[in-house]
């Protein structure tokens, strides 16, 4: 073993080690594996820099801004008037499936569950459906249609980037389809039949009661002629009255130590806990009012010039930090300077966490639920922003005249161009996003905020790693001493194996960092069994890009997460059997379809 074999292992062992903890961001993590290689001299200035150039980078950021197109343009505006039309759960899930075969494998799925997620959620609810019988679904099928294509998830186009760097010749457009169409049959059927009933049949109130959806976090502030003045939070009694349940006092935006036995004054806040329904009932008869962030954000009557007209319709919604946000790790404080959306901010929920800050000093996480008051104009704003997912307000975004179809259009001849070889994949992605910005689907800040940059920045980033490993021969020394203790039992031991540990990497692990991570590591395998290496690239792709047994596995489980009032046992216990499914028929159609 050299010194740099070491280096390299050390490195690949510390991005492991921080990607399944989750102490730094995925992308930093990634900016310093980058660096680390550099500065060691591992690769060289060239190599560090050229996954910022890389084709599949490109590729991966150029349909973002499609997905965006689609999305923004009303294109899938109808999805939701096609879900109602099911008469029954079974042909709910049967049109979802069929929806998401079509849409999934050209649109990158985190995009589509942002999308199908709130209308999926009002569809189920006027078939009587609870939303835990769809959402699991949902994420599962959208991976599973993902990767039926080259450009269906970023992971694919991650290893066909990363294969040609290493001396494979690529993988086309639609080459891994027959495996994909048969997977996904498979996981519908599943899903159809015993996955349904290891499915959790959560009511509404049920979730409430059982998953604390609804338990809100607020602030509201002791008025005047408030009849809590004088009286303690231990004697108001206001969990048995109302069921809410005050957490914190703030005096002068001070703590006070043992808030429950306080005698309560004017102008102080309550930091409470509870349905939304309760929070308000105990507002308007206790008399006090929400300190909410964002106050002055919003605007309560619009002005004519020296006009003033009748104030604007005001609607309270949900809406949810998406994945990709960039508002993750912000608090709202810092992000009342940059705010753009005429909303308030009234109270947060955070999945299986009790929030015991002030509203402004919480740093958002990905699944946080913001309770706002907005304005009837500015919900079609809050649709569009990438950073965050609409659930309460849930009618579908209006088809926006001619540029729906012209999206449309625009995708279908990006996939057909790169599918008949005329034009690389990034060159026809990038020009179909160009296309659609001109045409007004989304206009040109629509675009930067389309692209998930730490998505963009963790591509980059680690595949010089890949390099790496491959170039000093630390690839070569992880088969050696792992797949290659079974190479006497022949390929197909060594793909179920090598099929496994992606498989499992994954699951408590960044998808795209595993797949750079194993990306090499296939090839090195096929190089010692003197094999075609494709097989088992396949196999790596498949399993990086399928995660089913936990929520943070991948983004699309952490978005149904939350909203689907989940515990984490449910993924396993409905995703473990699908994962071995996939295993048991990658294990057998890889081979047929690609030769050893």
């Amino acid at each position: 073993m050299t010194i740099e074999i070491v280096l390299v292992l050390c490195i690949a062992l510390a991005a492991i080690v921080l990607f399944a903890t989750e102490k730094l961001r995925m992308d930093t993590v990634a900016l310093l594996v980058l660096g680390g290689l550099a500065v060691a001299g591992l690769v060289t200035p060239e190599q560090a820099v050229s996954g910022f150039s890389n084709p599949a980078t490109i590729t991966v950021a150029s349909m973002f801004v499609l997905a965006a197109g689609l999305q923004n343009s009303g294109a899938l505006s109808g999805i939701g008037r096609l879900l109602g039309r099911a008469k029954s759960p079974f042909l709910f899930l049967l049109v979802l499936f069929a929806v998401l075969a079509v849409v999934a494998p050209f649109v990158n799925n985190t995009a589509v569950v942002a999308v199908f997620m709130p209308i999926v959620m009002t569809a189920a609810s006027g078939i009587g459906m609870p939303a835990s019988k769809a959402l699991i679904p949902l994420s599962y099928v959208s991976q599973m249609a993902g990767v039926c294509t080259l450009v269906g998830t970023s992971t694919n186009l991650l290893v066909n980037g990363m294969a040609k760097d290493l001396g494979h010749p690529g993988f086309s457009m639609f080459e891994f389809t027959p495996l994909g169409v048969i997977c996904m049959a498979a996981g519908c059927l599943y899903l159809l039949t015993f996955g349904r009933w290891l499915l959790p049949d959560t009511s509404a109130s049920q979730m409430v009661e059982n998953h604390e959806l609804g338990k809100y976090v607020t602030e509201l502030r002791v008025m005047p002629e408030s009849s809590l003045i004088g009286v303690s939070i231990e004697e108001a009694k206001l969990g048995e009255t109302f069921g809410v349940y005050v957490m914190e006092l703030l005096r002068d935006d001070e703590e006070v130590w043992s808030p429950r036995s306080q005698v309560l004054q004017e102008g102080d806040v309550l930091l409470a806990r509870g349905d939304w329904s309760k929070l308000d009932e105990l507002r308007q008869e206790a008399g006090l009012e929400l300190n909410p962030q964002f106050k002055r954000r919003l605007r309560r009557m619009s002005v004519d010039g020296d006009k003033e007209s009748e104030p604007v319709s005001q609607v309270v919604t949900e809406v949810m930090i998406a994945p990709r946000s960039r508002l993750v790790g912000s608090t709202l404080t810092m992000l009342d300077w940059r705010w753009r959306h005429d909303a308030i901010v009234l109270a947060i929920h955070r999945r299986g966490q009790v929030l015991r800050e002030q509203l402004k000093d919480v740093r958002l996480n990905v699944g946080d639920v913001l309770l706002m008051l907005t304005t009837e104009p500015e919900m079609g704003a809050l649709r569009q922003d990438s950073n965050l997912i609409v659930l309460s307000e849930r009618d579908a975004q209006p088809a926006r005249g001619w540029r729906a179809p012209f999206a449309l259009a625009t995708m279908a001849v990006v996939i057909t161009v790169s599918a008949l070889g005329w034009l690389p994949i990034s060159i026809t992605a990038l020009v179909g996003a160009v296309a659609m910005t001109l045409a007004g689907c989304l206009d040109a800040d629509g675009v930067y905020d389309a692209i998930d940059w730490p998505i963009i920045i963790l591509l980059a980033g680690l595949m010089p790693l890949g390099v790496a490993m491959s170039e000093t021969g630390a690839a070569e020394f992880i088969v050696q001493n792992t797949i290659g203790l079974v190479r006497e039992a022949g390929p197909l031991v060594v793909l179920a194996v090598l099929y496994l540990m992606a498989l499992l990497l994954t699951e408590f692990m960044s998808n795209a960092a595993a797949a750079v991570l194993l990306t090499p590591i296939g090839m090195s395998t096929a190089r010692m069994l003197d094999v075609d290496p494709t097989p088992f690239l396949i196999a790596v792709t498949f399993a990086a890009s399928t995660s089913f047994a936990t929520p943070v596995g991948y983004q699309t489980n952490t978005m149904v997460y939350s909203a689907g009032g989940y515990r984490f046992v449910d993924f396993l216990k409905v995703g473990l059997p699908l994962n071995l499914i996939f295993w048991v028929l990658g294990v057998i159609f890889i081979p047929r379809f690609w030769p050893f």
